[in-house]
């Protein structure tokens, strides 16, 4: 049997830790624990959020899979295909993950269990559906005991949530820095003054940042007041209440709209939609995962999805992954997972010691790579020379499509108007030598009334 390989970012909890053997995901329950884990299945919580399809499911493996000696059980959690980090994710996406863990907590209330953390990381998405992953983070509730997550919950989710809908939508990004969430005497200084006007925003976020000691720990759970099951219901109701009030409209950003203002005429989309179709036919079919690089709304991620590809939408824009998520909704795919991602400046590997968190790259690697027109913003918009672009691109994914779009077109000269042409190496041939040395040309085929041309690329072994 292989050594186990704990997951570097499963070592906070003293309660257990995920780790892999055999290429195989567990998670391990040391010794005092398991007996919540017991709970968690006699109570029926663990069938009741199975069958709501809020949580994963997870079997009773041997104990002799366990990692080290103190383990008291071992479980085999299902698989999350693809893992995103709440930075990563659009407004509704983190709303609907801050209402599946109030929810979650109601009804582990209703089950004498009550959640010990309220992390966002404790949600993934498969598809549209926010799920929650941390088997851990349920304990045995005791009558009168506060909310020991209470505070950490709002700096995961209300406080990013209502300074992306009262401030600014870009203000998302400080949860990247922010590993364990906004701080809320931060979250009251950037809000407006009309927050305060709010009950639950004041309540939650204003007041709640005052009450902090100066030193930025809460009180521990031996020193908090007590609170009884009903007042915690009734914390999590006006949570509930605060957060639904909470919206943003999806406008005013730069790609937003792009389809309305490109330069594609009806006969040339139809044509390159006809193209990626055929393409990814040509596609082998044990490929089951699709990247589209710079998805925007996630148009030609369906044509990935309708060929069977679990398909990452990948996009810097928060009004398109917004509009791809709302959309991915209302059709209630689960193959298609909308993200905000800045390939100029993907997520690294961070946290503890730099590994506690995984770069986009390492999660992201995927059968087959959509980079339709992406590759002129990279190299002109961003100075990335085309060597690098391809080998980028070779990291996520064995099958490449990818759109040229020469300098002649009217979007590359847009980009040009303002600066210097000092891309002597952005033309047909340049693109073609470049990519030649990381990947074989299978197909290649000009969009109709354009002067663009989408490739079919397999990755050099």
């Amino acid at each position: 049997m292989m050594a186990a390989e704990p997951i570097p970012g499963s070592f906070r909890d003293p309660a257990g830790f995920v780790f892999k053997r055999n290429e195989v995901l567990y998670r391990q329950i040391n010794s005092g624990f398991d007996e919540n884990i017991r709970l968690l299945s006699s109570s029926g919580l663990q069938e009741t959020l199975l069958k709501a399809g809020m949580v994963v499911d997870f079997e009773v493996v041997d104990i002799g899979l366990g990692a080290t000696s103190d383990a008291a059980m071992v479980l085999r959690p299902s698989v999350v295909r693809f893992i995103s980090y709440p930075f990563e994710w659009c407004f509704s996406q983190l709303k609907a993950a801050a209402l599946l863990t109030l929810e979650i907590m109601s009804m582990a209330l209703d089950n004498g269990m009550i959640l010990k953390d309220a992390s966002a990381y404790n949600i993934q998405f498969v598809g549209i559906d926010p799920i929650f992953i941390d088997t851990l983070s349920f304990t045995k509730y005791e009558e009168g005991e506060p909310w020991v997550a209470y505070k950490q919950f709002c700096q995961h989710f209300l406080a990013p949530l209502a300074i992306m809908a009262r401030k600014d939508i870009r203000l998302a990004s400080l949860l990247r820095t922010h590993i364990d969430g906004i701080p809320l005497d931060l979250a009251s200084k950037l809000l407006p003054l009309s927050t305060r006007a709010s009950f639950g925003l004041l309540t939650h976020i204003h007041l709640h940042a005052k009450a902090e000691p100066q030193n930025g720990h809460s009180l521990g759970a031996n020193s908090a007041p007590k609170v009884s099951k009903d007042g915690l219901l009734a914390l999590i109701d006006s949570l509930k209440s605060t957060i639904n009030k909470l919206s943003w409209e999806p406008k005013g950003t730069e790609w937003g709209d792009y389809y309305l203002s490109t330069n594609y005429s009806q006969i040339a989309f139809a044509s390159k939609e006809s193209i990626v179709k055929s393409f990814l036919s040509l596609v082998p079919e044990v490929a089951d995962s699709c990247c589209d690089l710079g998805a925007n709304n996630g148009e030609f991620s369906k044509l990935a999805v309708d060929k069977g590809l679990n398909t990452i939408a990948l996009d810097i824009d928060s009004a398109a992954v917004e509009k791809c998520f709302i959309a991915a909704t209302q059709s209630k795919s689960r193959a298609l997972l909308p993200l905000l991602q800045d390939l100029i400046n993907p997520t690294p590997n961070y946290g503890w010691a730099g590994v506690e968190r995984d770069s986009m790259v390492n999660r992201f690697s995927c059968d087959v790579a959509l980079a339709l027109a992406l590759v002129h913003h990279l190299a002109i918009g961003n100075n990335v020379p085309l060597t690098m672009i391809a080998d980028f691109l070779t990291k996520i994914g064995e099958w490449l499509i990818v759109e040229f779009v020469p300098k002649e077109d009217s979007q590359v000269q847009r980009m040009l108007v303002a600066r210097e042409d000092i891309f002597f190496d952005y033309h047909l041939q340049g693109f073609e030598t470049a990519f030649a040395a990381k990947f074989n040309t299978i197909s290649k085929q000009e969009i109709d009334g354009t002067s663009r041309i989408i490739y079919l690329m397999q990755r050099r072994s």
